[in-house]
Protein backbone atom coordinates (compact mmCIF):
# COMPACT_ATOMS: atom_id res chain seq x y z
CA UNK A 1 0.00 0.00 0.00
CA UNK A 2 1.92 2.70 -1.11
CA UNK A 3 -0.60 5.00 -2.84
CA UNK A 4 0.54 8.26 -2.78
CA UNK A 5 -2.38 10.72 -2.22
CA UNK A 6 -2.47 9.13 1.22
CA UNK A 7 1.01 10.49 2.65
CA UNK A 8 -0.23 14.18 1.46
CA UNK A 9 -0.49 16.57 4.63
CA UNK A 10 -3.92 17.82 5.38
CA UNK A 11 -5.09 20.86 7.68
CA UNK A 12 -8.44 19.95 9.18
CA UNK A 13 -9.65 23.45 10.50
CA UNK A 14 -7.03 24.63 13.41
CA UNK A 15 -4.52 21.37 13.25
CA UNK A 16 -1.84 19.93 10.90
CA UNK A 17 -2.04 16.42 9.67
CA UNK A 18 0.82 14.36 8.04
CA UNK A 19 -1.18 12.58 6.40
CA UNK A 20 -4.71 11.41 5.24
CA UNK A 21 -5.15 8.78 7.25
CA UNK A 22 -7.07 9.18 10.53
CA UNK A 23 -8.53 6.48 13.44
CA UNK A 24 -12.31 6.16 13.21
CA UNK A 25 -14.68 5.75 16.29
CA UNK A 26 -14.96 2.79 17.79
CA UNK A 27 -17.03 1.14 21.13
CA UNK A 28 -14.52 -0.58 23.50
CA UNK A 29 -16.79 -0.96 26.62
CA UNK A 30 -13.64 -0.22 28.62
CA UNK A 31 -14.58 2.58 30.63
CA UNK A 32 -15.06 2.32 34.68
CA UNK A 33 -18.45 2.16 36.43
CA UNK A 34 -18.29 5.79 36.71
CA UNK A 35 -17.70 7.13 32.62
CA UNK A 36 -14.22 8.22 33.75
CA UNK A 37 -11.86 6.39 30.49
CA UNK A 38 -9.94 2.99 31.59
CA UNK A 39 -7.11 2.57 33.10
CA UNK A 40 -5.46 1.20 29.66
CA UNK A 41 -7.50 4.07 27.39
CA UNK A 42 -4.41 6.10 27.71
CA UNK A 43 -1.73 3.54 26.46
CA UNK A 44 -4.66 2.24 23.39
CA UNK A 45 -4.87 5.58 21.67
CA UNK A 46 -1.21 6.82 22.30
CA UNK A 47 -0.50 3.58 20.56
CA UNK A 48 -2.43 4.83 17.34
CA UNK A 49 -0.91 8.42 17.83
CA UNK A 50 0.34 7.86 14.36
CA UNK A 51 -2.60 7.85 12.42
CA UNK A 52 -2.47 11.99 13.17
CA UNK A 53 -6.46 12.40 13.79
CA UNK A 54 -7.60 10.13 16.57
CA UNK A 55 -11.79 9.90 17.00
CA UNK A 56 -12.47 8.39 19.95
CA UNK A 57 -15.18 5.94 20.77
CA UNK A 58 -18.93 7.11 21.33
CA UNK A 59 -18.44 9.46 24.46
CA UNK A 60 -21.97 9.82 26.77
CA UNK A 61 -22.65 13.71 27.17
CA UNK A 62 -25.24 13.01 30.01
CA UNK A 63 -25.79 10.34 31.86
CA UNK A 64 -29.13 10.00 29.85
CA UNK A 65 -27.09 9.54 27.15
CA UNK A 66 -25.39 6.10 27.86
CA UNK A 67 -26.95 3.31 26.20
CA UNK A 68 -23.60 0.56 26.67
CA UNK A 69 -22.54 -0.19 30.08
CA UNK A 70 -18.89 0.79 30.47
CA UNK A 71 -18.86 3.62 27.68
CA UNK A 72 -17.38 6.67 29.24
CA UNK A 73 -18.77 10.20 29.23
CA UNK A 74 -17.65 13.75 29.37
CA UNK A 75 -19.47 15.98 31.66
CA UNK A 76 -18.20 15.10 34.72
CA UNK A 77 -14.68 16.76 36.43
CA UNK A 78 -13.77 12.79 37.24
CA UNK A 79 -14.21 12.58 33.69
CA UNK A 80 -12.32 15.55 31.97
CA UNK A 81 -9.29 14.02 34.47
CA UNK A 82 -9.69 10.89 32.60
CA UNK A 83 -9.81 12.26 29.12
CA UNK A 84 -6.72 14.53 30.07
CA UNK A 85 -4.71 11.56 30.45
CA UNK A 86 -5.24 10.07 27.56
CA UNK A 87 -5.01 13.55 25.04
CA UNK A 88 -1.74 14.22 26.97
CA UNK A 89 -0.39 10.59 25.94
CA UNK A 90 -1.97 11.55 22.32
CA UNK A 91 -0.14 15.10 22.15
CA UNK A 92 3.03 13.53 23.33
CA UNK A 93 3.11 11.46 20.75
CA UNK A 94 2.32 13.72 18.25
CA UNK A 95 -1.79 13.11 17.32
CA UNK A 96 -4.49 14.86 17.73
CA UNK A 97 -7.91 13.48 19.51
CA UNK A 98 -11.18 14.59 18.38
CA UNK A 99 -14.00 13.65 21.44
CA UNK A 100 -16.85 11.80 19.36
CA UNK A 101 -20.11 13.02 21.38
CA UNK A 102 -22.77 10.19 21.42
CA UNK A 103 -26.18 10.35 23.23
CA UNK A 104 -27.63 6.37 22.56
CA UNK A 105 -31.22 7.78 22.61
CA UNK A 106 -33.18 4.73 22.86
CA UNK A 107 -30.42 2.52 22.33
CA UNK A 108 -30.39 1.90 25.92
CA UNK A 109 -31.50 -0.60 28.82
CA UNK A 110 -31.81 0.68 32.04
CA UNK A 111 -29.41 -2.32 33.06
CA UNK A 112 -26.44 -0.37 31.39
CA UNK A 113 -26.74 2.92 33.61
CA UNK A 114 -26.67 3.98 36.97
CA UNK A 115 -29.49 5.82 37.13
CA UNK A 116 -31.69 3.18 35.79
CA UNK A 117 -33.88 5.99 33.98
CA UNK A 118 -35.80 5.14 31.06
CA UNK A 119 -34.36 6.11 27.97
CA UNK A 120 -34.96 9.29 25.99
CA UNK A 121 -36.00 9.56 22.40
CA UNK A 122 -37.55 11.61 19.88
CA UNK A 123 -40.79 9.47 20.48
CA UNK A 124 -41.96 6.27 22.32
CA UNK A 125 -41.00 3.75 19.88
CA UNK A 126 -38.58 0.77 20.77
CA UNK A 127 -36.56 -0.29 17.95
CA UNK A 128 -37.66 -3.88 17.91
CA UNK A 129 -33.75 -5.04 18.47
CA UNK A 130 -31.73 -6.76 21.59
CA UNK A 131 -29.09 -5.10 23.41
CA UNK A 132 -26.44 -6.42 25.46
CA UNK A 133 -25.97 -6.17 29.05
CA UNK A 134 -24.57 -7.23 32.37
CA UNK A 135 -26.68 -10.50 32.09
CA UNK A 136 -26.76 -11.02 28.54
CA UNK A 137 -28.81 -9.58 25.67
CA UNK A 138 -32.24 -7.64 26.29
CA UNK A 139 -35.10 -6.41 24.73
CA UNK A 140 -34.77 -2.83 23.97
CA UNK A 141 -37.47 -0.83 26.18
CA UNK A 142 -39.71 1.35 25.34
CA UNK A 143 -38.13 4.74 26.02
CA UNK A 144 -39.85 7.98 27.07
CA UNK A 145 -40.29 10.92 24.65
CA UNK A 146 -38.62 13.76 25.75
CA UNK A 147 -40.89 16.91 25.75
CA UNK A 148 -40.28 19.79 23.73
CA UNK A 149 -38.95 21.97 26.34
CA UNK A 150 -37.00 19.15 27.32
CA UNK A 151 -35.21 19.31 23.54
CA UNK A 152 -33.44 22.22 24.78
CA UNK A 153 -31.65 20.71 27.85
CA UNK A 154 -30.54 17.96 25.90
CA UNK A 155 -29.02 20.81 23.16
CA UNK A 156 -27.27 22.35 26.45
CA UNK A 157 -25.27 18.84 28.01
CA UNK A 158 -23.90 18.50 24.29
CA UNK A 159 -22.66 22.20 24.36
CA UNK A 160 -21.19 21.60 28.25
CA UNK A 161 -19.90 18.45 26.90
CA UNK A 162 -17.94 19.78 24.34
CA UNK A 163 -16.53 22.57 26.99
CA UNK A 164 -15.41 19.57 28.69
CA UNK A 165 -13.67 18.21 25.83
CA UNK A 166 -11.81 21.19 25.54
CA UNK A 167 -11.29 21.35 29.20
CA UNK A 168 -10.22 17.45 29.22
CA UNK A 169 -7.21 18.72 26.31
CA UNK A 170 -8.96 17.43 23.32
CA UNK A 171 -8.62 18.94 20.01
CA UNK A 172 -11.96 19.20 19.01
CA UNK A 173 -15.22 17.32 19.03
CA UNK A 174 -17.12 14.87 16.71
CA UNK A 175 -21.18 14.97 17.02
CA UNK A 176 -22.58 11.33 16.94
CA UNK A 177 -25.53 11.93 14.29
CA UNK A 178 -25.12 8.64 12.66
CA UNK A 179 -25.44 4.94 13.35
CA UNK A 180 -28.91 5.02 15.22
CA UNK A 181 -28.32 6.71 17.98
CA UNK A 182 -30.58 10.17 19.12
CA UNK A 183 -29.83 12.67 16.38
CA UNK A 184 -30.44 10.01 13.76
CA UNK A 185 -33.89 8.81 15.32
CA UNK A 186 -34.51 12.34 14.89
CA UNK A 187 -34.16 12.56 11.59
CA UNK A 188 -35.65 9.04 10.90
CA UNK A 189 -39.27 8.97 10.12
CA UNK A 190 -40.34 5.64 11.52
CA UNK A 191 -38.22 7.05 14.92
CA UNK A 192 -40.03 10.40 15.31
CA UNK A 193 -43.11 10.94 14.96
CA UNK A 194 -43.87 14.10 16.36
CA UNK A 195 -45.88 16.76 15.81
CA UNK A 196 -44.19 20.00 17.05
CA UNK A 197 -40.90 21.80 15.62
CA UNK A 198 -38.80 18.45 15.58
CA UNK A 199 -41.30 15.95 13.44
CA UNK A 200 -42.75 15.54 10.70
CA UNK A 201 -41.03 17.43 7.93
CA UNK A 202 -37.76 17.49 6.38
CA UNK A 203 -36.85 20.57 7.54
CA UNK A 204 -38.34 20.13 11.17
CA UNK A 205 -36.52 16.17 11.41
CA UNK A 206 -33.35 17.80 10.44
CA UNK A 207 -33.94 20.35 13.03
CA UNK A 208 -32.28 19.29 16.21
CA UNK A 209 -28.89 18.11 14.71
CA UNK A 210 -28.63 21.24 13.37
CA UNK A 211 -29.27 22.90 16.49
CA UNK A 212 -26.76 20.71 18.33
CA UNK A 213 -23.94 21.33 16.22
CA UNK A 214 -24.42 25.47 15.88
CA UNK A 215 -24.26 25.04 20.15
CA UNK A 216 -21.39 23.19 19.69
CA UNK A 217 -19.67 25.30 17.13
CA UNK A 218 -20.88 28.26 19.35
CA UNK A 219 -19.41 26.91 22.16
CA UNK A 220 -15.30 25.43 21.29
CA UNK A 221 -15.70 27.01 17.72
CA UNK A 222 -16.79 25.79 13.99
CA UNK A 223 -12.88 24.89 13.19
CA UNK A 224 -12.94 23.10 16.37
CA UNK A 225 -16.22 20.68 15.38
CA UNK A 226 -16.88 17.58 12.71
CA UNK A 227 -19.97 15.95 13.18
CA UNK A 228 -21.13 12.12 11.47
CA UNK A 229 -23.89 11.13 9.67
CA UNK A 230 -24.98 7.64 8.21
CA UNK A 231 -27.48 8.21 5.64
CA UNK A 232 -30.17 4.95 5.01
CA UNK A 233 -27.75 2.88 7.96
CA UNK A 234 -30.90 0.65 8.98
CA UNK A 235 -28.99 0.30 12.75
CA UNK A 236 -31.41 0.89 15.88
CA UNK A 237 -34.22 0.18 13.67
CA UNK A 238 -34.10 2.81 11.83
CA UNK A 239 -35.98 2.98 7.99
CA UNK A 240 -35.21 6.16 6.54
CA UNK A 241 -37.33 5.26 3.29
CA UNK A 242 -36.58 5.23 -0.41
CA UNK A 243 -33.52 6.38 -1.55
CA UNK A 244 -35.05 9.50 -3.00
CA UNK A 245 -36.64 10.44 0.96
CA UNK A 246 -32.92 9.28 2.50
CA UNK A 247 -31.53 12.30 -0.62
CA UNK A 248 -33.78 14.89 0.01
CA UNK A 249 -33.20 14.85 4.15
CA UNK A 250 -29.70 14.60 3.72
CA UNK A 251 -29.41 16.73 0.87
CA UNK A 252 -30.67 19.36 3.45
CA UNK A 253 -29.33 18.49 6.46
CA UNK A 254 -26.05 18.63 4.68
CA UNK A 255 -26.62 22.06 3.42
CA UNK A 256 -27.72 23.78 6.26
CA UNK A 257 -24.56 22.39 8.31
CA UNK A 258 -22.47 23.62 5.56
CA UNK A 259 -23.35 27.14 6.58
CA UNK A 260 -21.81 26.10 10.12
CA UNK A 261 -18.24 25.88 8.76
CA UNK A 262 -17.95 22.86 10.52
CA UNK A 263 -14.09 21.57 10.41
CA UNK A 264 -15.08 18.42 8.66
CA UNK A 265 -18.34 16.66 7.87
CA UNK A 266 -17.84 12.44 8.37
CA UNK A 267 -19.45 10.21 6.26
CA UNK A 268 -20.22 5.97 7.11
CA UNK A 269 -21.16 5.51 3.64
CA UNK A 270 -23.63 2.53 2.85
CA UNK A 271 -22.82 2.77 -0.90
CA UNK A 272 -24.99 5.77 -2.48
CA UNK A 273 -22.39 7.41 -4.68
CA UNK A 274 -24.17 10.19 -6.17
CA UNK A 275 -25.30 11.15 -2.83
CA UNK A 276 -21.86 11.62 -1.88
CA UNK A 277 -20.99 13.37 -4.78
CA UNK A 278 -23.69 15.67 -3.62
CA UNK A 279 -22.20 16.02 -0.25
CA UNK A 280 -18.76 16.89 -2.05
CA UNK A 281 -20.50 19.95 -3.71
CA UNK A 282 -22.12 21.19 -0.65
CA UNK A 283 -19.74 20.55 1.69
CA UNK A 284 -17.65 23.55 2.01
CA UNK A 285 -14.22 21.89 4.27
CA UNK A 286 -13.16 18.33 4.92
CA UNK A 287 -14.85 14.79 4.09
CA UNK A 288 -14.27 11.99 5.54
CA UNK A 289 -15.60 8.49 4.46
CA UNK A 290 -15.83 5.05 5.91
CA UNK A 291 -16.80 2.16 3.82
CA UNK A 292 -17.44 -1.08 5.60
CA UNK A 293 -15.43 -4.18 4.33
CA UNK A 294 -12.94 -1.74 2.49
CA UNK A 295 -9.64 -4.34 1.75
CA UNK A 296 -6.52 -2.01 2.10
CA UNK A 297 -5.84 -1.72 -1.59
CA UNK A 298 -9.07 0.10 -1.48
CA UNK A 299 -8.37 2.44 1.35
CA UNK A 300 -7.15 5.63 -0.85
CA UNK A 301 -10.00 4.90 -3.67
CA UNK A 302 -12.39 7.51 -2.12
CA UNK A 303 -9.75 10.12 -1.92
CA UNK A 304 -8.31 9.76 -5.87
CA UNK A 305 -11.72 10.10 -6.99
CA UNK A 306 -11.94 13.22 -5.35
CA UNK A 307 -14.54 12.37 -2.93
CA UNK A 308 -12.79 12.31 0.21
CA UNK A 309 -10.27 14.32 1.74
CA UNK A 310 -9.21 11.84 4.80
CA UNK A 311 -10.00 7.70 5.04
CA UNK A 312 -10.76 6.91 8.47
CA UNK A 313 -9.45 3.14 9.85
CA UNK A 314 -11.79 0.72 12.04
CA UNK A 315 -10.50 -2.55 12.61
CA UNK A 316 -7.69 -2.50 10.67
CA UNK A 317 -6.36 0.58 13.45
CA UNK A 318 -7.79 -1.94 16.04
CA UNK A 319 -5.79 -4.60 15.56
CA UNK A 320 -2.65 -2.86 14.29
CA UNK A 321 -1.67 0.11 16.49
CA UNK A 322 1.01 0.89 13.80
CA UNK A 323 -0.73 0.57 11.06
CA UNK A 324 0.50 3.73 9.44
CA UNK A 325 3.89 1.78 9.39
CA UNK A 326 2.27 -0.98 8.16
CA UNK A 327 0.70 0.51 5.03
CA UNK A 328 3.68 2.65 4.14
CA UNK A 329 5.86 -0.57 3.86
CA UNK A 330 3.33 -3.06 2.54
CA UNK A 331 3.74 -4.84 5.87
CA UNK A 332 1.18 -7.70 7.21
CA UNK A 333 -1.34 -7.30 9.16
CA UNK A 334 -2.46 -8.41 12.52
CA UNK A 335 -6.08 -10.23 12.13
CA UNK A 336 -8.16 -8.92 14.56
CA UNK A 337 -9.25 -10.99 17.59
CA UNK A 338 -13.36 -10.43 17.41
CA UNK A 339 -13.95 -11.77 20.85
CA UNK A 340 -12.04 -9.43 22.53
CA UNK A 341 -13.33 -6.53 20.81
CA UNK A 342 -16.09 -5.53 23.54
CA UNK A 343 -15.18 -5.91 27.14
CA UNK A 344 -12.30 -6.95 29.21
CA UNK A 345 -8.96 -5.95 29.75
CA UNK A 346 -5.68 -5.45 27.95
CA UNK A 347 -6.30 -8.55 25.93
CA UNK A 348 -7.06 -7.63 22.40
CA UNK A 349 -7.11 -3.44 23.49
CA UNK A 350 -3.14 -2.65 23.83
CA UNK A 351 -1.62 -6.45 23.38
CA UNK A 352 -1.62 -6.29 19.74
CA UNK A 353 1.70 -5.91 18.36
CA UNK A 354 3.94 -3.46 16.67
CA UNK A 355 5.99 -4.14 13.72
CA UNK A 356 9.28 -4.53 16.09
CA UNK A 357 7.37 -7.05 18.32
CA UNK A 358 6.24 -9.34 16.02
Amino acid sequence: MTTSSLWRPFTLGRIQLPHRLALAPMTRNRANSDGTPGDLAAEYYGQRASLGLLITEGTQPSEDGQGYFNTPGIYTPAQVEGWRKVTDEVHERGGHVFIQLMHAGRISHPDNTAHRRAAVAPSAIAPDDAIFTPTGPQQVPVPRELRSGEIGEVIGEFRHAAASAIEAGADGVEIHGANGYLLHQFLSPNANQRTDAYGGSVENRARFAIEVARAVAEEIGADRTGIRISPAFPLGGLNEGDTEAVRTQYRYLVGELAKLNLAYLHVHHLGDDELLRSFRELWPSALLVLRYGREREQIASDIDAGLSDLAPLGRLALANPDIVERLRTDATLNEIMPTTIYGGGAAGYTDYPALNQS
